[in-house]
């Protein structure tokens, strides 16, 4: 019997909600950050200044009963400033360490790409191994644990851009956009008061969070969809117009997310849309277009959508047939 997924949509719905009551539109950003969080990844916001990326950080921080903390990163940022320091106690006559910023369940890394190489690598490294070394003790951080970085596109004088392994790290790269007239004038309305955030209350806490990210790992993925996955992957590595394709943990990564977007929809199987819809988030980053292409004009989200009209999608028959259990 295919495991009953409502538990994960119903929570996923209060978030949702919840969220709304400060974030005016970004329906789709909010989902996609629902899928980083059950698949317990990292997200990177790429906009410019002002389009509420702190707002959406700390709305989604508050709704998941989380504690949050936000790291401004400047070329002067070290990196004992983001992952703590040990200082010694006259008292006691001993080293204490006092934790950093990144000893928080959902960190807010603003502008990461203004820090050099060396932070960018500190807090990265705690993301991918949820744990500091510091002094020769490794402390384990909170679960769960989120990044959401933000970086802006188009100033790029003072920055430090992530490399390629560490875009990596990321499991999806989102982008906001600009509000519609109708969503500006109700952001002027909403915020004209007090700030909508500070009146949020959690609706599901950290423990519950972790529990249906186990849910989510048990949703239906037929071999046709893995072969399906596989197949973009292997498109991406062979495409004459990137010069770097998908890696293993691209793979994993649409495999788990397309899981949990199952999931928040109710279904203990997974859809050749919901693969494809998240095709671009989480891939798109990872690429590297090849230099003619560049010049075109061509972009690593128009080559996947080629990609997409190009592989096969399985027909219903391949899949269907199982899901019925």
């Amino acid at each position: 019997m295919a495991p009953d997924m409502t538990s994960v949509q119903q929570a996923c719905d209060r978030v949702r909600a919840n969220v709304a009551r400060v974030v005016v539109g970004m329906e789709e950003v909010v989902d996609l950050l629902l899928v980083s969080l059950l698949c317990e990844g990292h997200a990177l916001l790429e906009d410019v200044p002002g389009i509420g990326k702190t707002t959406l950080a700390k709305a989604l921080a508050s709704s998941l009963g989380c504690t949050f903390r936000r790291i401004q990163f400047t070329p002067d940022l070290l990196p004992s400033d983001i992952t703590g320091v040990s200082v010694f106690n006259q008292r006691s006559s001993q080293f204490e360490f006092r934790p950093g910023p990144v000893f928080a369940q959902v960190v807010l890394a603003d502008e990461i790409n203004r820090a050099g190489p060396r932070t960018q690598s500190a807090l990265l490294e705690a993301m991918q191994e949820h744990q500091v070394t510091a002094d020769g003790q490794t402390r384990p951080l909170p679960q769960p644990f989120l990044v959401l970085a933000t970086q802006n596109p188009i100033e790029l004088e003072g920055t430090f851009p992530l490399p390629e392994a560490q875009l990596d790290r990321f499991l999806m790269r989102l982008n906001l956009g600009y509000p519609n007239h109708d969503e500006e004038r109700a952001i002027l309305r909403r915020f004209c008061g007090q700030a909508p955030v500070a009146l949020l209350q959690a609706v599901i806490s950290a423990d519950e969070l972790l529990n249906l990210a186990q849910i989510c790992r048990g949703v239906m993925m037929h071999e046709a969809l893995e072969e399906y996955i596989l197949a973009l992957a292997d498109a991406t590595r062979h495409h004459a117009a990137l010069d770097l394709g998908a890696s293993p943990r691209a793979t994993l990564a649409l495999y788990h997310t397309s899981q949990a977007l199952a999931a928040m929809n109710g279904r203990a199987y997974v859809l050749p849309d919901d693969v494809q819809r998240l095709v671009e988030p989480v891939l798109a980053h990872r690429l590297v277009p090849s230099a003619k292409p560049r010049m075109r004009g061509e972009t690593t989200r128009s080559i996947l959508q080629a990609i997409l009209t190009e592989v096969p999608v399985p027909v219903e028959e391949d899949w269907r047939g199982s899901t019925a259990a």
